[in-house]
């Protein structure tokens, strides 16, 4: 019982968090929950919890969607998607290791970003190649299947493209409404699901839509200086995280 509520803690303090910045919820909640209530329990919540703020953000900005940048990451999240679940199924016992090189990439991608933003100025806004862009979207799309964490590559990918914010939130979260679709249909055919987890999804799932209007309106007070900083940092506290899992 004390785990579960130190659980619901977990997802109402982090889904404030994703109401701000449109990701990032998972990937913060994903270490903690895993040591609480188990991985096979807290991802399926955790991936469903993220379907819903998807919807949730998206039906209250759906005309702030970029629709060219929507569809070019779903088409190749997608297919990084399907191969992050194979090789979760061939790799299911080098974890730990996996979570340890994905936490060193996402603190990387964090410090170049604070980097170009905040210390070499006027940088930020330059695009990756084609070739980079394809990398971070495939790799995003693997690291989603496998853990739900494919967040902090997917704002890399995006930071220099989106420059609104309510664009980048709302781009962020119509981009999850698919994915994690993918993702929770695989963890129904797994068998993840059962009927002795949805009282706490249910309760999970009322906490969620408070967190997420908090993080709502907390989102309208922040200027866009404050939004990438937030941004950054959390992708660095997200990369930390992974070493305690």
């Amino acid at each position: 019982m004390v785990k579960d509520i130190l659980f619901l803690l977990v997802v109402f303090l982090t889904n404030v968090i994703q109401g701000i910045t449109g990701f990032a919820g998972t990937m913060l909640a994903m270490p903690f929950s895993v040591m609480l209530i188990g991985f096979d329990t807290a991802k399926p919540i955790l991936n469903a919890l993220g379907l819903l703020s998807g919807i949730y953000i998206v039906l209250l900005n759906r005309k702030s969607v970029n629709k060219k940048e929507f569809l070019k990451i779903i088409c190749v999240m997608s297919v990084g998607i399907i191969g992050g679940i194979a090789l979760r199924s061939l790799l299911k016992n080098e974890a730990k290791l996996l979570y340890i090189i994905l936490g060193v990439i996402i603190i990387l991608t964090a410090v170049s970003g604070i980097y170009k933003s905040f210390i070499k100025k006027g940088s930020s806004n330059a695009k990756q190649g084609r070739a980079v862009s394809f990398l971070l979207l495939a790799s995003a799309g693997v690291t989603h299947g496998m853990f739900v964490c494919g967040g902090p590559l997917l704002v890399s990918y995006m930071t220099g493209r989106v420059e609104d914010k309510n664009e980048f939130r709302a781009t962020l979260s119509a981009c999850w409404i698919v994915l994690n679709s993918i993702v929770f249909l695989d963890d129904f055919r797994s068998g993840l699901w059962h009927t002795d987890m949805l009282p706490l999804f249910a309760v999970s799932v009322v906490l969620l839509f408070a967190a997420m209007f908090v993080g709502s309106q907390l989102c309208k007070r922040m200027s866009r200086s404050l939004f990438m900083k937030a941004t950054y940092v959390l992708l660095v506290i997200s990369g930390a995280l992974l070493f305690i899992k």
